[in-house]
């Protein structure tokens, strides 16, 4: 069990630290920060993150992103602008009428605004596009809105997480503010301290961590956007202590590993399906594993401890087109991440830039809610009994980039994770367990126009993975 527990967390560990999407709230921090600028405000009882936001709400802050406030206030005691709604509060009437009055919202009927009832996250990234530019049934259908959204970097948190809660509200707002004007002049945030409407002393703390992240993606798009083929070295060093019940029997251990690795990986990611090559070597405990795997038409090709096996990826379509489009759109995530970045940082070294960021506890929730996401589209008789929880405590990265290519990411973690399996038949077991981790990759080299030549799979033995995880 102890292996099968170390490969596990070796690759949470690996898929945490080097990515770089209704429970309880998590997005108190951007809550904090859009209410410095006067963007979220809350209430007596707080920001009451873990509630729906309501129609009004959503009035008020798009009014907002559009940097009117204050006109909608003028023009609606002016009586320039109405609206025709008789359930509309005096305290949101003036949003709401600029709203009417300029064809961006309309009510539920001819009379009626319905300002209580909850506003969904289709809504309001449509009104998050809208204050970016875009117009729906010119540039996405109403429809699509929300895929079409990510395209532009804004990740809606509550796809992953369940009810759209004001707490990812106060996420997707916060994308938004880092996320390009369609006209592509500049991200919003800055066109709306360049026309006043946000007080630029204030923004000022977002406005230096927008623009220092989107110097890394930037850096970060030009190493490893289109067609992909690094050489890389990895290390990892890891600790856990660990509570196990395995079938009624109750043990403590902890265990500290070190792992090598290096490799090169080739990726087509053009194409219906993505394509890949990866090549391998790891070293750990003592072992050293060689592992060769080639992704090709559907299919999985690999090569370890002397066996050549194949599978298809039965049931996998949902996952893999997941996996293209996050792909696609990975050169457009301007904003998608910020709302889990506490600190970042960039220091100029000769002719590189040391970027260091620490996550606030919105990564743990995310990482969470991707976990189930991921796991929910996987077949499933392959997660069959496996109950699965972390809780990312403390994460820190730092990302070098040398004459504007990143050359290496290091990470560093502390997590708790839980794990109950359920093997039917009496059979169960359970894990509590501590894990720290210092993960360092280095690119060694990077190259585009990528052509993977395949081995000859004629001699590859086809194996069903749904028996063996059966």
């Amino acid at each position: 069990m102890k292996r099968f527990l170390t490969t596990l967390v070796t690759v949470l560990v690996l898929t945490a630290a080097l990515a770089v999407t209704a429970s309880a709230s998590t997005y108190d921090a951007a809550a904090e920060d859009l209410s410095k600028i006067g963007m979220f405000r809350g209430t007596e009882q707080g920001f009451e993150l873990d509630r729906a936001p309501t129609r009004s709400e959503a009035a008020i802050m798009l009014v907002r992103l559009y940097g009117a406030e204050e006109k909608a206030a003028e023009d609606y005691a002016a009586g320039t602008i109405s609206h025709p709604f008789t359930d509309v509060s005096d305290s949101v009437a003036p949003y709401v009428a600029w709203l009417y009055t300029n064809g961006i919202t309309k009510g539920t009927t001819e009379t009626t605004f319905t300002s209580r009832a909850s506003c969904g996250s289709q809504q309001y990234v449509v009104f998050l596009l809208r204050a970016l530019g875009y117009q729906d049934g010119k540039d996405f259908e109403y429809a699509d809105a929300l895929n079409f959204a990510m395209t532009k970097g804004l990740f809606e948190t509550s796809m992953l997480g369940g009810t759209f809660l004001r707490d990812d509200l106060a996420a997707v707002t916060y994308q938004a503010l880092g996320t390009d004007l369609k006209d592509g002049s500049t991200y919003l945030l800055d066109s709306l301290v360049e026309s006043g409407s946000v007080d630029a002393e204030a923004a000022k703390p977002i406005t230096e961590k927008i623009e220092t992240y989107r110097a890394l993606l930037d850096a970060s798009s030009a190493t490893m956007s289109g067609n992909v083929d690094a050489d890389f070295d990895m290390t990892m060093k890891l600790n856990m202590a660990m509570d196990a019940t395995e079938s009624g029997t109750t043990s403590s251990d902890s265990m500290q590993m070190d792992l090598t690795g290096k490799g090169q990986i080739q990726m087509i990611l053009s194409g219906e399906q993505p394509q890949l090559a990866l090549s391998m070597e790891m070293s750990t405990m003592g072992e050293t594993m060689v592992m060769k795997e080639w992704l090709k038409d559907g299919w999985i090709y690999m090569e370890s401890d002397g066996s050549s096996y194949k599978y298809k990826l039965e049931g996998m379509d949902e996952f893999l087109s997941s996996y293209q489009q996050l792909l696609d759109m990975s050169t457009q995530m301007s904003g998608a991440m910020l709302p889990m970045v506490d600190t970042i940082t960039a220091k100029t070294s000769g002719t590189s830039t040391i970027y260091t960021l620490t996550m606030n506890d919105a990564m743990a929730g995310m990482v969470n809610d991707l976990l189930s996401t991921l796991t929910g589209v996987l077949p499933e008789e392959q997660m069959a009994g496996l109950d699965l929880a972390l809780n990312l405590k403390d994460c820190s990265y730092v990302y070098t980039v040398t004459n504007g290519q990143l050359k290496d990411c290091t990470a560093s973690m502390d997590m708790d994770m839980t794990m109950n399996i359920d093997a039917g038949e009496g059979t169960s077991a359970s894990l509590k367990m501590n894990c720290t981790a210092d993960v360092a990759l280095t690119i060694n080299a990077t190259g585009d126009s990528v052509k993977i030549t395949y081995p000859d799979f004629s001699k590859f033995e086809e194996v069903d993975m749904t028996a063996t995880q059966g």
